[in-house]
C-alpha cells in the first residue's frame, strides 16, 4: 500500500480497508472482543493510549503481541512489579572499561509497550511511564531522548485483585484517552478458543500496515473535517459530568466529573471511528460511540452512586440520553 496519497479522500479509504484487513488478520489469534481491536486501534491511530482491565486469563498479552505484529511495530512488555524501579523501564547510564558513561536504553523505547498490571508497582516509577507517555521523550542525566514513533501503551490493570497494588490517581488516568473494558467470552467464543490453543497448530498473521503508513494514518485523523454540533455535543456531553455546573445526575451521583482532555479525546476518536467506518466527517453516534471508553476513568462516583449500585457506564448512558444532540 502506498505512503503517498493523492488526497486525504483516497487515504480515508486506504486506512478503512487496512482497518478491515487489520480485523481479519487479529481475527486469526483472538477470538471475539470486536470492540476492544476496535478501541485498541482507534488509540493507535489518534497518538494516544489505552488502559485495558479485565481479569487473568482473557488474553490481554496475546492482545496486545497480535497487534504489534499485524502492523510491524517493536513490541516490548513490562512487568510491573512492587520493587520495579523507573530506571528499569526507561534506562540508565552506565560507565565502561574507560570510564565513559553511556545510556543504556529501557524497555520504553519501542513502539507497543505492554505495561503489565501498571497497578503493581510504586508511583514513582508509575510517574516514570506515565511521563513519557505524556512527552514522548525521556531525559536521562540531563539528555533528552526522543522516543520510537509510533509509540503507544497499553496498560493492563487487574479489577479483582487490589492487595499490594498502587492504584493510578485519577489525574493520572487522565492521561490515557481510553479505558476499555475485556469481559468473559461467550460459550461458543471460549469453545473455539479452547480448540484453537489446545491443539499443535500454529497460525501466523500478516503485516498489514507499517510505522510510516500509522503515522501518516496518524495526522489524516487529525485533518479530518468535523461540523460545530458535534463538537458541541460532545462539550455538551464532558460538561454534563460535572457536578454542580453540569446535570442533575452528576450533581446526585457524582464527586467529580471529566475534563477539557475528555472533550478532545470524545472528538479525536469520533473522528478516527468515523474513518474506520468508511464516513468523511464524524456524526454525534460516532462521538457515542467512544463515550464509555474516554469516558468511564475520568468520573468519580460519589457515595450514594456506590450505595445505590449506580455504575459510571449506567450513569454515562443516562447522560448520553439527557443531553440534547
Amino acid at each position: 500500500m502506498p505512503t503517498v496519497f493523492r488526497d486525504d479522500v483516497e487515504a480515508a479509504d486506504a486506512l478503512a480497508q487496512s482497518y478491515k484487513n487489520l480485523k481479519s488478520e487479529i481475527a486469526k489469534i483472538i477470538v471475539g472482543q470486536d470492540d476492544v481491536v476496535r478501541l485498541a486501534l482507534t488509540a493507535i491511530f489518534c497518538h494516544s493510549h489505552a488502559l485495558l482491565i479485565g481479569v487473568p486469563g482473557l488474553a490481554k498479552t496475546l492482545l496486545v503481541q497480535t497487534l504489534a505484529h499485524s502492523l510491524d511495530l517493536d513490541f516490548k512488555r513490562i512487568q510491573f512489579t512492587p520493587d520495579l524501579m523507573p530506571s528499569d523501564i526507561i534506562g540508565a547510564e552506565t560507565m565502561d572499561k574507560e570510564r565513559n558513561f553511556h545510556f543504556v536504553k529501557g524497555p520504553v523505547f519501542g513502539n507497543i509497550i505492554l505495561a503489565d498490571e501498571i497497578n503493581r508497582t510504586p508511583p514513582k516509577t508509575q510517574a516514570a511511564l506515565l511521563e513519557a507517555m505524556q512527552e514522548n521523550a525521556v531525559t536521562i542525566a540531563g539528555k533528552k531522548y526522543n522516543l520510537p514513533q509510533p509509540f503507544f501503551v497499553m496498560a493492563t490493570q487487574n479489577p479483582i485483585e487490589q492487595e499490594g497494588t498502587y492504584p493510578l490517581p485519577e489525574a493520572q488516568l487522565d492521561r490515557f484517552m481510553f479505558n476499555i473494558f475485556l469481559d468473559y467470552p461467550s460459550y461458543e467464543q471460549e469453545l473455539k478458543i479452547v480448540k484453537g490453543t489446545t491443539s499443535d497448530e500454529t497460525v501466523s498473521v500478516n503485516r498489514i500496515l507499517t510505522a510510516e503508513e500509522i503515522i501518516a494514518y496518524q495526522h489524516l485523523v487529525r485533518r479530518v473535517p468535523v461540523a460545530d454540533n458535534v463538537v458541541e455535543y460532545a462539550v455538551r456531553l464532558t460538561a454534563s459530568t460535572r457536578p454542580g455546573n453540569g446535570s442533575a445526575l452528576a450533581t446526585e451521583f457524582l464527586e467529580w466529573g471529566a475534563g477539557p482532555r475528555a472533550s478532545q479525546s470524545l472528538v479525536l476518536g469520533a473522528k478516527c471511528n468515523a474513518l474506520l467506518n468508511k464516513k468523511y466527517s464524524p456524526d454525534i453516534e460516532d462521538v457515542q460511540a467512544v463515550a464509555k471508553p474516554v469516558l468511564r476513568h475520568r468520573m468519580v462516583r460519589n457515595f450514594k452512586a456506590e450505595a445505590e449500585g449506580e455504575t459510571v457506564d449506567k450513569l454515562i448512558d443516562l447522560l448520553m440520553t439527557q443531553v440534547k444532540m
